[in-house]
């Protein structure tokens, strides 16, 4: 009898699943060389095209948790294409841990004519949440995993733009980008009316493994508490930047870098990162699009916050009614526990069009983890619209390049850049009538302040600041910093801008 019950109990531990469960399999699977899930697909879905592969569509009617009437659903991805590697899925139930096997009767195929019933378990490329984000009515997709660790979420209203993963390695500094990539989930089973989600993700790469844990709540601000622990693979080779909560997007033009040929004034799916440091000094950087990469890096300790912010929610600043960028969420992580001294990284790569991801930034810890030792941590990222994070003091509504009529050549306009700032917020508005208000500006070696004016905007009742800037040496780039103060008080976030080489 004793000797059944220990059976008894040990098929039950084995069907259970949890956060230590996940940890220590990610664990074990660091102590081991790296390999490869296989690539290679059935001849007849690997001669698919991109628009073949695209006409491959989930049925809807067969939604993980459907029948159930749940207030979550579950789509899954088609492999093909440029997404070849499968991802294992599974659900966790109160009876245990169930696989979700790959079936060719949940796909509608289109007009492709393949033998999906002679693939077996093909696995997934990856998976999607639905959730009534906008009406009762329709589940909304919510979030989507998809290809290396990637997600993207949605609040309501929104329209997927920019992207989040779980883990960035090299992105800049060693030898080429690694892409850990998510090999297998787990999905907690919700209550019929749950308003969270609990999803599980074991992480694999040549040099790193790791436990994920998201807990997803939906609305008009999508959250997703992440825990992650990660482990570096003892005896492979080092890791130069380990880039905690990296997001990714994308910025061809917009008011501070213009478009001569395009109609649309705007196109990006972000236009600035936004810092908050552990002294709480808020910094704006806008984005561009550089001619060749550009790295910039912002040291610290401790961080309250940063993100890839859409600040501008215009559907006239962008005129595209496809794309519609102005429904484009922000992100902003929010860390949670203490993350240590380290430094915020913003990677600009140039990009000729849209399709092209161009925009990274991450965390980057101070020290590397040991290998082999687990390194935790944990943040809230926020899917944010109309409604975003802001300074609560005032912050920068647009900053745009250039001049109007001016008696200066164009070579001169080049050597002195002029940049026309707005500000806006709870302390200008507070300020009494007349008070004096002030530019502080201030550039690097390579740079001379030529002109720091501060005035109202009253059009839009806001404040506008005018700087001019004479570069020392052209071919070198030069730091901006530019705030407004009244008294020996600081009224604004810091617009902080690297201008370019010519």
């Amino acid at each position: 009898m004793a000797l059944l019950a220990m059976l008894a109990a040990a098929s039950t531990q084995a069907q259970g699943f949890d956060w230590n469960t996940l940890s220590q399999l990610a664990r074990t699977r660091a102590q081991a060389p790296y390999s490869a899930n296989s690539d290679k697909l059935p001849a007849d879905l690997a001669a698919l095209d991109y628009d073949q592969v695209r006409d491959i569509r989930f049925r809807p009617e067969q939604s993980l948790w459907r029948a159930e009437k749940r207030s979550f659903e579950t789509q899954f991805f088609h492999l093909g294409l440029y997404q070849t590697q499968p991802v294992r899925i599974h659900e966790i139930t109160p009876e245990g841990v169930r696989h979700l096997s790959y079936r060719g009767t949940d796909f509608d195929f289109g007009r492709n004519t393949v033998d999906a019933k002679a693939w077996g378990d093909l696995g997934h490329a990856g998976f999607r949440l639905h959730y009534p984000l906008n009406a009762g009515a329709y589940k909304d997709e919510l979030v989507a995993f998809l290809g290396a660790s990637y997600f993207r979420a949605l609040g309501a209203g929104q329209q997927y733009g920019l992207s989040a993963r779980g883990l960035a390695i090299d992105t800049v500094g060693g030898s080429g980008e690694e892409f850990p990539r998510f090999t297998e989930f787990w999905l907690e089973r919700p209550a019929a009316d749950a308003k969270q989600i609990t999803v599980y993700a074991l992480l694999e790469s040549p040099r790193s493994t790791g436990a994920y844990r998201f807990v997803l709540r939906p609305g008009t601000q999508t959250t997703v508490t992440v825990h992650a622990r990660v482990y570096l693979r003892p005896g492979s080779a080092p890791v130069n930047t380990l880039g905690l909560a990296p997001l990714t997007s994308m910025f061809l033009f917009g008011e501070n870098q213009r478009s001569a040929t395009d109609f649309r004034p705007e196109v990006h799916d972000s236009d600035g990162l936004m810092m908050v440091t552990g002294d709480g000094e808020w910094l704006w950087r806008p984005l561009q699009n550089p001619r060749q990469l550009v790295v910039s890096s912002f040291a610290m300790q401790q961080p309250r916050g940063f993100g890839l912010m859409q600040r501008d929610r215009s559907f006239a600043n962008y005129e595209d009614v496809e794309a519609r960028y102005e429904r484009r969420p922000s992100a902003w992580i929010q860390p949670l526990g203490n993350w240590g001294a380290g430094r915020v990284e913003l990677v600009q790569l140039p990009t000729p069009d849209e399709t092209h991801d161009n925009i990274v930034a991450y965390w980057v810890p101070a020290t590397l983890p040991t290998p082999g030792e687990p390194f935790e941590y944990a943040y809230e990222l926020a899917w944010q619209g109309d409604t975003q994070q802001r300074p609560p003091s005032a912050w920068v509504t647009q900053s745009r390049r250039g001049y109007g009529y001016t008696k200066l050549s164009v070579s001169e306009q080049a050597l002195q850049p002029q940049y026309v700032l707005d500000f806006a917020g709870p302390a200008l508005e507070a300020l009494p009538a007349g008070a004096p208000v002030r530019a502080v500006v201030s550039a690097d070696t390579n740079g001379r302040v030529l002109e720091a004016l501060a005035y109202p905007n009253p059009a839009t009742r806001t404040w506008r600041v005018t700087l001019r800037v004479e570069r020392i040496d052209p071919s070198r780039p030069v730091e901006l910093r530019a705030f407004l103060q009244h008294q020996n008080d600081t009224l604004s976030e810091t617009w902080t801008q690297l201008l370019l080489p010519e």
